[in-house]
């Protein structure tokens, strides 16, 4: 009797993974979490805010911009305060085919653009719990991912996805929790080589805005250190007339247009 009720638990268990997989892979919702609409130019005022193991918190004000470049997307952040990290700039461009990303920082200290080295994307970005390789849009290819299960969130339905780096990274894998309705990312951890959760990104808030999609409030905690980077965006507005010349180390050490 035991031996036929665990058989009948695993045709039950084997139907249910037969089910959620039939429906959609793991690689096809992050697929259509990278393809979803962004607008074609944007842009919007952001607060970083760094706190430390003791809770106290530094602030960083930016202002963002961005835009579809045919096949490549194009970020421009400024930073506009405190007086330690004003008029620094950082750029990313993000390639469609799955081509590593370009990115450059301006130090205002020292009066040139220098370009990001492959080795150095897992670096903390301005000494907050993000690094440069967090803040660019990570191409599906770039992982292989699974379609784990399907659960609620705060209230919003989730698809929970594992992705496995396809090359070496400071991390062995992630899991995101991804809404079913928006294609948003909920949470994610980053567990390191050893399988321990180390890092974590939760949204606090995502809005629509003139029909797109946008994270407005999200938080990165590093577990092992203590800290916590939280970052709003505030003030979006899209198709607002950007041109691609807009995204160069020219305007990287111009600084921010004035409105």
């Amino acid at each position: 009797m035991r031996k036929r009720m665990f058989g009948v638990m695993v045709l039950l268990m084997a139907a249910a993974a037969f089910q959620v997989s039939a429906g959609i892979t793991g690689e096809e919702v992050m697929e259509r979490v990278y393809d979803r609409p962004a607008g074609d130019d944007m842009t919007a005022q952001m607060l970083m805010g760094i706190t430390n193991a003791r809770g106290s918190t530094r602030d960083r004000d930016i202002v963002q911009f961005s835009m579809d470049a045919g096949g490549i997307d194009k970020k421009l952040m400024f930073f506009t305060s405190p007086a330690d990290v004003r008029d620094t700039s950082f750029m990313t461009w993000s390639y469609e085919d799955g081509s590593d990303d370009d990115q450059w920082i301006y130090l205002p200290a020292l009066r040139r653009v220098r370009r990001i080295a492959s080795d150095s994307r897992h670096d903390s970005f301005m000494g907050s719990d993000f690094t440069y390789d967090d803040l660019s849009q990570r191409h599906p290819s770039a992982d292989d991912h699974a379609l784990l299960r399907e659960e609620q969130v705060n209230g919003s339905d989730a698809y929970v996805v594992e992705s496995v780096p396809v090359d070496d990274e400071p991390y062995s894998r992630t899991v995101s929790w991804i809404s079913k309705d928006s294609y948003i990312g909920l949470q994610r951890e980053f567990y390191d080589d050893a399988g321990r959760l180390y890092k974590k990104l939760v949204i606090d808030q995502a809005e629509e805005i003139d029909g797109y999609w946008v994270i407005t409030d999200m938080t990165m905690s590093n577990l092992s250190s203590g800290s916590n980077t939280r970052i709003q965006i505030k003030d979006v507005s899209f198709s607002i007339g950007l041109d691609d010349s807009f995204f160069s180390e020219r305007q990287m050490r111009l600084g921010p247009p004035r409105r």
